[in-house]
């Protein structure tokens, strides 16, 4: 409940230092990019630092990525359906259907895919889905927020912002896989790795935890401030299809998949919660990096977010 309260605080805040100009038209930019370069990767390095990876350290981040992988073909499938609609435009409501939800730019398309794929595994699913969860599979859910924060939003998530968002560039792919390599959230895991045996002045540890306090509310702000830029419900349409793949057509597909590899209920439980959770705020974040849509990054979080509640007791009552 702490977590909610503070959570409609700080969006609600964003949106009204946006709205009524007290903040620089440029500050959501600024603060998107401090969040790139400085809030989450100081947020990886401290998580790392801190989990056991010793238990079953390979299998939590295969499935997380076949999950990964999982969100993307349903994304490129919605996507070729909806475009699919637009070639019977003679019918006047199925016209209406395809301009409502078909994104029809790059950037919008590059927005829908990230948050079909893209989830709040770092807050959201690290602060809810221990409590479903015993003692002896909490190592599942950190490194599940661990590979999708490293491998989904900042690996395959930069990969794809930059190929949807890099439209001047003519070697998408060559420019996509460089951008990959300079993700510092990338070399923070690596560091938080590497670095779990190093004692460090007492002073470190702390001032860094802080800073990750920080992390939180400041995506929280920036999402109110994007919110702030929404114009009317229409806004809101686009992000429909994509908050329900997210948050509902996802997680049950894994979770049946799961089943049938016959893991254990707690397991499957795990990671189909992590997999349900709401579109990640990462998705904001690279859409400021990227220059994709960032209304539509805006809405599906909030509309992915909105949904959590409704979906969790189905998740728990059908895979726990």
């Amino acid at each position: 409940m702490i977590e909610i309260t503070a959570s409609v605080f700080c969006t609600s805040l964003g949106a009204f230092l946006f709205r009524r100009e007290i903040i620089p038209r440029s500050f959501p930019n600024l603060l998107g990019r401090l969040l790139y370069w400085l809030g989450v990767p100081l947020q990886i390095l401290v998580l790392t630092r801190k989990s056991n990876l010793s238990q079953s350290i390979w299998l939590p981040p295969i499935l997380t990525i076949a999950i990964l992988l999982l969100g993307l073909g349903l994304a490129y499938v919605s996507l070729q359906l909806l475009k699919q609609l637009t070639q019977y435009r003679s019918v006047s409501w199925v016209k209406q259907l395809s301009d409502s939800f078909y994104p029809s730019d790059r950037a919008e398309q590059g927005s829908f895919v990230l948050a079909s794929i893209l989830g709040n595994t770092g807050f959201i699913g690290l602060a809810i889905v221990p409590a479903f969860v015993s003692q002896d599979y909490l190592v599942w859910v950190v490194l599940y927020g661990v590979t999708h924060n490293l491998i989904g939003s900042y690996g395959l998530g930069v990969f794809l912002a930059s190929y949807f968002g890099q439209t001047t560039t003519n070697n998408k792919w060559k420019a996509a896989w460089r951008d990959i390599l300079r993700v510092p959230a990338l070399w923070a895991f690596a560091l938080g790795y590497y670095s779990k045996p190093w004692q460090i002045v007492s002073f470190i540890d702390p001032l860094l935890q802080a800073i990750v306090y920080l992390v939180v509310p400041g995506a929280f702000l920036l999402i109110g401030m994007q919110l702030s830029r929404l114009r009317g419900i229409q806004n809101l349409r686009g992000a429909i299809i994509p908050s329900t793949i997210k948050t509902f057509v996802l997680p049950i597909l894994a979770g049946m998949v799961i089943t049938c590899l016959g893991f254990p209920h707690e397991t499957r439980l795990a990671l189909v919660l992590m997999s349900g959770m709401p579109s990640a705020f990462a998705n904001a974040i690279l859409a400021e990096e990227y220059n994709l849509n960032r209304s539509l990054a805006a809405s599906t979080i909030v509309l992915s977010t909105v949904l959590l509640p409704l979906v969790l007791p189905l998740w728990l009552y059908l895979f726990r």
